[in-house]
């Protein structure tokens, strides 16, 4: 059964706001309801804020009263369990005692500015490692559409939150597309952007480079207010982009493109093959954009060996740095314990072998933009997988599952560019499909623009779930 009642966004809730049909409790009232009425089926949040963001609403009423008009003034908001907010343990997934933070981390700072009310802290798997959000920790969190299947990860609390209504927007990270891959199994617009667009500080940089905070929203405007909200610097962040205005490309038209169409995927390891609903649903992307009066052939980027080299030095390497957050009190997944040995033997000369090398595989895998504009590819190659696909596997049953789901994403964050996923329909039992647009360093605005003329082509916001998390457990 379809779900009648409309999820809000965030120019819903801006508009509510601004005509007086709603105060920022109020919102923040039906956040926290939806989140608690949710939260023993759907499971999203690790952490729930609720006296925290009770008088941060009060607040943002009270500085509204007073005329202030700061970008997402009185908007319930959640972030990703490895952001830090002050007094809050970060604990990314993991379980045993885990210290809490001493400061807000710059993303939080920034979302405060711009007058967001953090409601809580959403789920994710250990270190953000995979493409589904469940552990000892927590258990599992659930797809909106369908709870015997996993949202994705590791932003899948994040994007089980937003695709359920509890939060109109949500902040994820993505180091190998943890927050496109859940974006497409939740039919959300997911944005990648450029490496250091959002502060990673207090970090200088995430799992060496490959990490980026990021977006999730029902809608591309949502996204780009969000994005342009929260991005910006801290004087320690290692890589500072030049700055663009994500909104203000909504509204303007990309002019005629050159698009390619890939279905090529780089070297992984492990076969991975690609879905025929979702080669279907690329198809029809396809014949979208040539609608829109874009240029539409096929091809795909050069990816070449040396890629996934880089990918697995840096990833792994950079599970040393939060081991050392949480501390010897947290108590990891086999797993992940057997990733962090793999990266103390890379965390030397191959780590600093990948890094001399990423001018040169950019070049390489750039040389696509002297013929095309955008690269269109498939997010995942499989749709989401059943919620218990992970469990009890050993390492490499882990890692020949996650491949072949999830094979084509991470490239772009080796590259530090941008990549957005936007929902492209659904598969035959209900679940959701995406595509990514990728586009060179700092293309945010090009992406967007892009994106948001699809999006009024395909209207995907208009679908959501029915609510069977708020049903009795």
């Amino acid at each position: 059964m379809r779900n009648t009642t409309r999820f809000p966004t965030v120019a819903d809730q801006l508009y509510q706001l601004a005509s007086g049909a709603a105060t920022s409790v109020d919102l923040v009232r039906r956040s926290l309801d939806a989140i608690e009425k949710s939260q023993h089926s759907l499971n999203a949040f690790r952490v729930v804020l609720t006296d925290s963001a009770l008088r941060d609403a009060a607040e943002a009423d009270r500085r509204r009263a007073d005329g202030h008009r700061a970008p997402l003034l009185g908007i319930p908001i959640a972030v990703k369990d490895d952001v830090d907010i002050a007094g809050v343990p970060t604990a990314f997934g993991t379980s045993g005692w885990i210290p809490a933070a001493t400061a807000d981390a710059e993303l939080v700072r920034r979302l405060r500015v711009a007058g967001a009310v953090i409601v809580g802290k959403t789920n994710t798997c250990e270190f953000g490692q995979w493409p589904f959000t469940s552990g000892p920790a927590f258990g599992h969190t659930r797809n909106p559409w369908s709870a015997n299947h996993t949202p994705g990860g590791s932003s899948g609390g994040s994007a089980a939150a937003v695709a359920a209504g509890l939060v109109p927007a949500a902040i994820g990270s993505d180091g190998a597309g943890s927050v496109r891959i859940p974006a497409a199994w939740t039919n959300l617009v997911g944005i990648k952007p450029q490496r250091g667009r959002i502060s990673t500080w207090p970090l200088p940089e995430a799992f060496n480079g490959i990490t980026v905070n990021g977006v999730l929203a029902h809608t591309v405007a949502d996204a780009a207010l969000v994005l342009d909200a929260v991005s910006g610097n801290a004087d320690g962040d290692l890589h500072k982009p030049p700055p663009v205005s994500a909104l203000e490309a909504v509204g303007t038209a990309p002019g005629p493109l050159r698009v390619a169409i890939s279905t090529r995927f780089p070297f992984t390891g492990f076969r991975a093959t690609l879905d025929p609903q979702i080669h279907t649903a690329l198809d029809a992307v396809a014949e979208q954009l040539g609608q829109l009066g874009h240029t539409v052939m096929t091809g795909g980027p050069d990816y070449g060996l040396r890629l996934s080299w880089s990918f697995l030095s840096r990833s792994t390497a950079g599970l040393l740095d939060w081991g050392m957050r949480v501390g010897e009190t947290a108590e990891l997944d086999p797993r992940t314990r057997a990733n962090l040995r793999i990266g103390r033997a890379l965390s030397q000369r191959a780590l600093s072998k990948a890094r001399r090398h990423e001018a040169a595989s950019q070049r390489r895998i750039g040389a696509i933009f002297d013929t095309v504009d955008v690269v269109v590819a498939p997010t995942t190659a499989r749709p989401a997988l059943r919620v218990d696909a992970f469990d009890g596997l050993s390492g490499i049953a882990t890692d020949r599952t996650m491949i072949a789901a999830c094979p084509v994403a991470w490239p772009w964050n080796v590259l530090g560019w941008p990549s957005i996923n936007i929902p492209a329909g659904f598969t035959d039992a209900g679940l959701p499909i995406g595509v990514q647009l990728m586009g060179p360093a700092n293309s945010e605005p090009l992406l967007i623009s892009l994106a948001a003329a699809l999006e009024a082509l395909g209207g995907w916001h208009t679908r959501q779930p029915s609510p069977w998390w708020t049903e009795s457990s």
